[in-house]
């Protein structure tokens, strides 16, 4: 029976990171300053400049999702405090249902998950102004297990399968990832 309730739970945990952290490294000393000469080059049309800056700030955003939904389906916390720095609703509502469901059945996912993202649409004069993600999410080492001894729970199907994302400008600037779709039907 346990098996048969959480094979709705796999449904909806088809997320998780993939990009590990990256950290800048420092020194004591100052760099060599170089002098380097400008070639005057037409700055690039404001639009441009604007589509492509919201190309790079959807593209970490869903980055972010994936990896502090991967940790937070880890540790089973559905109130991870870095949820709300990378969503918002109505997904945020529903990656806390899904991890809440997984930990009243004593489920996590561990493993890894890999993804490659292509931004599809990028609509800056909508209110608010978003940007369309396609994913080709690759779950097959990502597993639905049982918290207390790691055995893969019973009808859980890790697949690779494309998702899609929509990721939003919300008032204060930030870009949330904001609705998002797993096509398990669609293998990629």
């Amino acid at each position: 029976m346990r098996g048969r309730q959480r094979r709705g739970v796999s449904a909806y945990l088809v997320v998780g990171a993939v990009l590990g952290a990256v950290a800048g490294c420092g020194t004591d000393r100052e760099a060599p300053v170089e002098t380097v000469s400008v070639v005057d080059q037409p700055a690039p049309a404001s639009g441009e400049a604007d589509e492509r800056n919201a190309r790079k700030a959807a593209l970490a955003a869903y980055s972010g999702y994936l990896a502090v939904t991967q940790e937070a389906s880890g540790d089973s916390d559905p109130h991870h405090p870095e949820l709300t720095t990378y969503l918002a609703d109505p997904l945020l509502t529903r990656v806390r249902f899904t991890i809440r469901t997984a930990k009243e059945h004593g489920a996590i996912r561990i493993g890894t998950l890999r993804s490659d993202p292509v931004v599809t649409a990028v609509d800056l004069v909508g209110v608010p102004a978003t940007v369309e993600i396609q994913d080709c999410l690759d779950a097959t080492d990502w597993w639905l297990v049982y918290a207390e001894d790691e055995r893969v729970v019973p009808g859980n199907q890790s697949t690779r399968h494309l998702a899609t994302v929509t990721v939003a400008r919300y008032p204060d600037g930030r870009w949330l990832v904001n609705t998002g779709a797993a096509h398990e039907d669609q293998p990629c």
